[in-house]
């Protein structure tokens, strides 16, 4: 983008003036997922200009065929593809305006037991979107990250740090043009691959397993995840890394929420997973800023025009670890945030 252009994000094509995305082309990187699925029902009521779901699933793509057509006149897209092909990256990104790169290796067993793939799909890939975003002059790329990137154990959780690294520093290769920031959040309720629907599951048979009794982690519902996407890219200037303020729960509290009468099995921690969770590390305490509506870890090394003076410091000694947060759901409460679990998980 020339100096004095106003970003494409800013120029609408049409009038509905609807939301953010209102006329805009859209890509979600992994976008069959329950993000995906979300995000597509948030997004297409905005009226995008296009809506590009690309994942390697085709199975996935073809079930959300069913419920969103890509009939002629539809603004949504299904694309195959992979984060590890750069070439279908940049062929894709054509036309894009904001890019949401969900798409990453999730399953910490999996990632260490195929520690490579994980690279490859986690490091390499979200350099790919990088690469593509900045030759096609995508405006906005918006990278999904996890709790689990900070002062990670394992490598789901390095692979994402890099992932967040990488996505900050690009920052420096396109300062007039792409914009590159991160979100930063904890456990969705009811995505796959969370607890709850194993807990579901479990509820049949009249036993829960549990890793550790003392285990607590943040909880948030996929309209919250939403809505603090909606909130970084509406805000980012680039480098940003936009951690939302949410409850957190105590695991026994949950399988109370969901069945009650059900025994505890105590299975002990597994490899790599950690008793409590953590969204901002003590090094990031201090140069994060509290805006009242999320935190905002600032870039460290900002070798473009990023913001400034924005937002309060946080106190000395502040935490934001899922077992000193002052906001734990009550077990009535949980029931209520399990009603926004998708596929029909609820208690």
């Amino acid at each position: 983008m020339r100096e004095g252009e106003t970003p494409p994000h800013l120029v609408r094509r049409g009038n509905q003036g609807m939301g953010y995305f209102t006329d805009l082309s859209v890509l979600i990187t992994g976008g069959s997922g329950s993000l995906g699925h979300q995000l597509v029902e948030q997004i297409l009521p905005q009226h995008p200009e296009r809506l590009i779901i690309f994942s390697r699933d085709e199975w996935k793509q073809n079930e959300m065929r069913q419920r969103w057509p890509d009939n002629p006149g539809a603004s949504i897209r299904y694309f195959i593809g992979d984060v590890r092909d750069k070439d279908r990256l940049h062929r894709a990104f054509t036309r894009v305006d904001v890019v949401i790169h969900a798409a990453a290796m999730k399953q910490i067993g999996s990632c260490e037991y195929n520690p490579w793939e994980a690279v490859k799909t986690n490091v390499l890939g979200s350099q790919n979107v990088i690469e593509a975003a900045i030759d096609r002059e995508v405006n906005r790329v918006l990278f999904i990250s996890s709790d689990k990137a900070c002062s990670p154990a394992q490598l789901y959780g390095t692979s994402k740090k890099i992932s967040e690294h990488l996505a900050i520093q690009a920052n420096a290769y396109s300062p007039d043009g792409t914009k590159f920031s991160v979100c930063r959040y904890g456990n969705v309720v009811g995505s796959r691959g969370s607890v709850v629907p194993l807990f579901q599951k479990q509820k049949l048979t009249g036993t829960l397993t549990v890793t550790d009794p003392r285990m607590t982690r943040f909880w948030m519902t996929l309209p919250e995840a939403f809505n603090l996407i909606q909130h970084a890219l509406t805000h980012m200037r680039g480098g940003e890394i936009f951690i939302p303020k949410i409850p957190s729960m105590r695991i026994l509290d949950l399988t109370q929420a969901i069945a009650p009468k059900a025994q505890i099995k105590v299975t002990g921690i597994r490899p790599g997973e950690k008793l409590h969770e953590a969204l901002l590390s003590p090094d990031e305490i201090h140069h994060t800023v509290d805006t009242g509506e999320v935190y905002v870890v600032q870039p460290l090394h900002p070798w473009w025009t990023t913001r400034t003076g924005e937002g309060q410091p946080l106190p000395e000694g502040f935490q934001y670890t899922s077992d000193v947060n002052p906001w734990f759901l009550t077990v009535d409460e949980l029931r209520a945030k399990l009603a926004y679990a998708p596929e029909g998980v609820t208690a």
